[in-house]
């Protein structure tokens, strides 16, 4: 239990830092693109005032700074990687002008101003260039239909890969790093709970062991009792109540010892067919007094290595739990077979009405269908939670269902060991 507590507050704590790292670290990035996309605007704007430079009677528009953007001028926007490619109205190449960058040759140029004028754009990208087209005007030398500058921006876009591996490589560590001292921090932030655990763990062994003496001697003195005065209704309620008492200490006593820190279950290699039969015969009379008809089903010679005691216990819990609500006359099926590499178990019984609530709910420990707790079923609500403990420490799994409305399974698989 410690370990899962400290677990579910390591996930929780890295759960809540993971989320703050990808909104800051998302926050980020997305600002950084934006501002280098609009970046990359203001210089294409620029470029497209002075037709890359060749206007010489324009001047360019140059935008203000602000404290995210470095200032732009005329001198930055002639640093660019760009080329510029005027058409006729035919679509014909009338100049082109590739003297500000040297990967792109003429070819190229016509090639991408070809793909810009067939997307009909005004602006986009193509492969590595984002372009702006001017619309018709006259250059010193020529008039033209359409102008196309084709800005270089693998630089920006390999900056912003830049900033985001560089961002996630950072809180990579960072979370790293939050792991470490979230582990350390858990540990002692459990450890007032974990102290308080074990004392409570501690209590249930103790008050189990000094209550079981008490006990023994009630249920010795009425036997006396009975003996020389006879049995009477006083008396059968008090023994009723000694072994209600006696079958609480040992489930309490079962829980206790499966969740204690360390512990290790005295295993061995355990025929759990015969086990399960030898387990089961003496409900039969419990049963007939009633008129519930057993039905068992049992595969021979499976074998596990498990604790014998506490398989033992977990087999008489679910009989008596299936004796105990099963109505008059109502029938129960047991059975434990094979399945592919694991040992199947099913205890199933009919009832006159089920409890009102989730399956699951059942292992709850101190649950009880009967909310009034009348103890009309004698049962106290623990039984079921020491089966659950006792398979989880075997490395099973056990769950209830409803079958229908008047009928509950309970099923335990375990995984299958063969006898050394």
């Amino acid at each position: 239990m410690i370990k899962a507590l400290q677990k579910k507050f390591v996930i929780m704590a890295m759960s809540a830092v993971s989320m703050l790292l990808i909104v800051l670290i998302g926050g980020i990035n997305l600002a950084n693109g934006w501002i280098t996309v609009r970046q990359i605007d203001q210089q294409l704007a620029m470029l497209s005032d002075t037709e890359g430079g060749m206007a010489k009677h324009k001047k360019p528009k140059v935008p203000p700074g602000g404290f995210l953007d470095p200032p732009m001028d005329e001198d930055t926007a002639m640093s660019l990687r760009f080329f510029i490619v005027f058409i006729d109205e035919d679509g014909q190449v009338l100049h082109k002008d590739i003297s500000r960058i040297s990967s792109v040759n003429s070819e190229q140029a016509e090639e991408f101003a070809a793909k810009a004028a067939e997307s009909g754009k005004q602006t986009g990208y193509v492969e590595t260039f984002k372009y702006q087209a001017i619309a018709a005007g006259q250059n010193r030398d020529f008039e033209y239909a359409q102008v196309y500058i084709f800005l270089d921006v693998s630089r920006h876009f390999r900056s912003i890969f830049k900033m985001f591996a560089l961002s996630v490589s950072i809180a990579v560590l960072c979370w790293l790093f939050m792991l470490l001292i979230v582990i350390w921090l858990s540990r002692r932030a459990i450890r007032p709970i974990a102290q308080n655990i074990q004392k409570q763990k501690q209590f249930v062994t103790d008050a189990g062991h000094e209550i079981k003496t008490p006990l023994a001697i009630i249920q010795a003195n009425i036997d006396a009792m009975e003996l020389i005065h006879g049995e009477n209704k006083w008396s059968r309620n008090i023994k009723n109540q000694t072994q209600r008492l006696n079958g609480l200490m040992q489930d309490l006593l079962t829980l206790a010892k499966m969740e204690e820190a360390g512990l290790q279950l005295p295993m061995e290699d355990l025929d759990i067919s015969r086990l399960f039969n030898e387990t089961l015969m003496p409900f039969y009379e419990a049963a007939a007094l009633r008129g519930i008809f057993i039905e068992a089903q049992i595969q021979p010679d499976l074998w596990m290595r498990a604790g014998r005691e506490h398989i033992q216990r977990l087999f008489s819990i679910l009989f008596d739990n299936a004796v105990k609500y099963a109505e008059a006359g109502g029938t129960i099926h047991v059975d434990i077979q094979k399945s592919d590499q694991n040992i199947m178990i099913q205890v199933q019984n009919t009832c006159t009405q089920l409890p009102q609530t989730e399956a699951d709910r059942l292992f709850d420990r101190f649950y009880r269908g009967d909310s009034a707790r009348t103890q009309k079923n004698g049962g106290y609500g623990i039984g079921l939670s020491a089966a659950y403990a006792i398979v989880t420490a075997h490395r099973g799994n056990i769950t209830a269902k409803y079958i229908d409305d008047h009928t509950i399974l309970f099923q335990v698989s375990f995984s299958k060991l063969n006898k050394a």
